[in-house]
């Protein structure tokens, strides 16, 4: 899944690119939010017929994911019917699993959490504990909305993992879990379709569903129980060939540094850990600029936005210690000049419902990959400039959580 799309052929397969348009659609209604979208503005932003859209709304409404929002005036001829997405139609529940809690929160299809439940938890404990844990936490949420369907489960978990087969590599200081089939052991705890990847990738697509403004690349730096980093590279989250990029805490800073869990010396992250047991902030934001600086200079991303249980106790000493040290290295002619430093606000909150949005993901024509969402019509027109107009484009793989269901 690298989210790619390639021009239609003949024999493209009718019913994914049925769900592929829905999916652009359904995209448009979330976007346009309460107040709504007509559907000639839906055909321009996804560049099919008005006869293809109206289908596609009067399909969405018959399955109660869209429903009229009124009428607007119209600046010539009748005025327009308005469209808007019922977000409690179906409901994503996402699941961070962290070192030493657990956090679920059931969100409806606007991403917004509906519920939160927040438990103690040992990974290093056998897997079968764990696993109930979460599965009773994902029934739990499942209960606040019962006659509702969920689509699905996202887990999010520490790194390195494969999350295209689900399974989980030698979490640093739980090398236990390496070759743990986690989707489908949970998947069949749960009766439910479920989604795993980083819990930096996941909080690294939260934030980029929440930014208003024009994203460009950032990353995303996670001082928590570990320090981890979700790179978003032109548009998309970035998990590279083998899908563990972002293992940001274990760079080393310090050759003869202290051990850290990962069997290396001087990483990163037990140097910021460390500094920030002894009390020493300013030297822990001065740690973590360290290596934001590094990755800047590396990646030329233009955002970095801390967050994470640990930033969220001083969000401003952490920002000025890491924007310090990105200026300083500007300042002497590196890279750095304009970049922005932010926090995502919730501490570990992002985490949670950033896994319930990889299951959004592919209702909304993303599947899991992109990090964007609004302007999903005019990327998708710009791409297959030269395509029919009515959509007949092929989708994405629409064998993903929750399709089923257009």
């Amino acid at each position: 899944m690298n989210g790619s799309r390639t021009k239609a052929q003949a024999g493209v397969n009718l019913p994914a690119l049925r769900h592929h348009n829905a999916a652009l659609v359904l995209d448009l209604l979330r976007a346009a939010g309460a107040e709504g979208i007509s559907r000639l503005e839906l055909a321009e932003g996804t560049g099919l017929t008005p006869q293809a859209v109206s289908k596609i709304t009067a399909r969405l409404r018959e399955d109660g994911l869209a429903v009229g929002a009124g009428l607007r005036p119209s600046t010539g001829g009748k005025p327009r019917t308005v469209l808007r997405l019922v977000p409690d139609a179906q409901f994503a529940v996402g699941l961070h699993l962290d070192r030493d809690g657990l956090t679920a929160v059931l969100v409806d299809l606007a991403g917004r959490p509906v519920a939160v439940t927040r438990a103690p938890l040992d990974l290093g404990a056998p897997a079968d504990r764990v696993l109930a844990d979460a599965a009773d936490a994902v029934r739990d949420l499942c209960a606040a909305e019962p006659h509702k369907p969920v689509l699905g489960v996202g887990v999010a978990v520490p790194g390195p993992l494969d999350h295209r087969d689900g399974v989980l590599h030698r979490v640093t200081g739980f090398p236990q879990w390496d070759g743990y089939p986690l989707r489908a052991a949970l998947a069949e705890r749960t009766g439910l379709p479920v989604v795993l990847d980083k819990d930096t990738n996941a909080a690294a697509l939260a934030v980029a569903l929440s930014l208003d403004e024009p994203r460009g690349d950032f990353a995303y730096l996670h001082l928590g129980t570990g320090l981890g980093a979700g790179l978003v590279l032109g548009g998309e989250v970035h998990r590279g060939a083998r899908t563990g990029a972002g293992e940001f805490g274990h760079q080393t800073l310090q050759l003869d540094g202290p051990p850290c869990g990962c069997g290396g010396r001087g990483c990163i992250e037990v140097l910021c850990l460390a500094a920030e047991a002894r009390g020493d902030r300013g030297e822990a934001a001065r740690v973590l600029g360290t290596g934001a600086a590094n990755l800047v200079g590396l990646l030329g991303v233009d955002r970095v936005v801390l967050g994470g249980r640990t930033v969220a106790a001083d969000e401003d000493a952490y920002v000025r210690g890491v924007r310090a040290v990105i200026e300083e290295r500007a300042a002497r002619g590196g890279a750095g000049a304009g970049v922005t430093v932010t926090v995502a606000r919730g501490g570990d909150r992002p985490v949670a419902e950033g896994a319930a949005q990889l299951v959004l993901a592919p209702v909304f024509g993303r599947v899991g990959e992109q990090a964007g969402g609004a302007g999903r019509g005019a990327e998708w027109r710009a791409r297959e400039r030269g395509g029919k107009q009515s959509g007949e484009q092929s989708g994405d793989p629409m064998n993903q959580v929750g399709m089923s269901t257009l």
